[in-house]
């Protein structure tokens, strides 16, 4: 166990150097997200014009953004589009004499990205809280365990699934459109361009029967306190259930998948 905890810590350190070093890339990223901060609220705030909609009002769609901005910096996983690359390349290759599982490597990989650019965004935020403060009027957050709990899951499925869809390059040197479809459901169902609230009815059922809502829908709306009772409990259990079946998955792939595998890149 001793072991296996050195190998992690030394993963861990060295992505995350790796991530300093590219740093600049990293800011140029966070300000293309910061424009949905800075200009959705501008719009629901028009929308509403003082009043509510769906039980939301000009404080409460700022709050939403903000927290959902600052939460999806660290769960949201992008790292299919390096793992694809690298397989397409035949740098695949020498993950598999590694001594340690490519899983592993790949979540501290991601994770020490996440953490770098979670305290990047931290100046960004700062100045938009100081921007908004006069819409922000009372607002009050949840940080009870439910929600660290439901955010620590939130970054597990979207690492899990995206791993999942990592493993089709595998079977196949063209994914890079499968990748982009994702992101079509990914931005519309999981609150992060709107509330998933403010759906109708059937396309709130909907949205909750796939993964996307439980990376950055779920967790934001806890801590903004908008989801309570028996279903922050309900919620907590389709993000656990969702990271086991994207994990078991991404293993069935994984296996399949390597007698595909021809390091065509090599």
């Amino acid at each position: 166990m001793l072991a296996t905890l050195r190998k992690w810590r030394a993963i861990f350190s060295i992505y995350f150097q790796d991530g300093l070093a590219y740093r600049a890339s990293g800011l140029i990223w966070i300000m293309t997200d910061v424009t949905t901060a800075v200009t959705m609220p501008l719009v629901w705030v028009a929308a509403s014009k003082g009043g509510d909609i769906r039980g939301f009002g000009t404080s409460d769609f700022v709050l939403y953004y903000l927290c959902m901005l600052l939460l999806s910096s660290f769960v949201t996983s992008h790292i299919m589009w390096e793992l694809a690359m690298e397989i397409k390349e035949g740098q695949f290759s020498t993950a598999l004499l590694r001594p340690i599982s490519f899983y592993q490597v790949s979540f501290f990989r991601n994770l020490s990205w996440r953490i770098i650019r979670l305290f990047l965004f931290a100046p960004f935020f700062a100045v938009l809280l100081f921007l908004y403060r006069s819409y922000m009027g009372e607002a009050t957050l949840y940080l009870g365990w439910e929600f660290w709990a439901a955010l620590l899951l939130g970054h597990l499925v979207s690492f899990t699934f995206v791993m999942m869809m990592s493993m089709l390059a595998l079977y196949t040197q063209e994914v890079m459109s499968i990748f982009e479809l994702y992101y079509i459901p990914m931005i519309f169902l999981s609150g992060q361009l709107f509330p998933v609230a403010l759906l109708p009815e059937w396309a709130r059922g909907l949205a909750k029967l796939f993964p996307f809502y439980y990376t950055t829908g779920a967790p934001t709306e806890i801590l903004i306190g908008r989801v309570t009772g028996q279903a922050l409990y309900v919620t907590l259990g389709a993000q656990a259930l969702w990271v086991v079946v994207s994990y078991f998955a991404a293993q069935a792939l994984w296996r399949k998948g390597l007698r595909h595998y021809t390091g065509v890149g090599m």
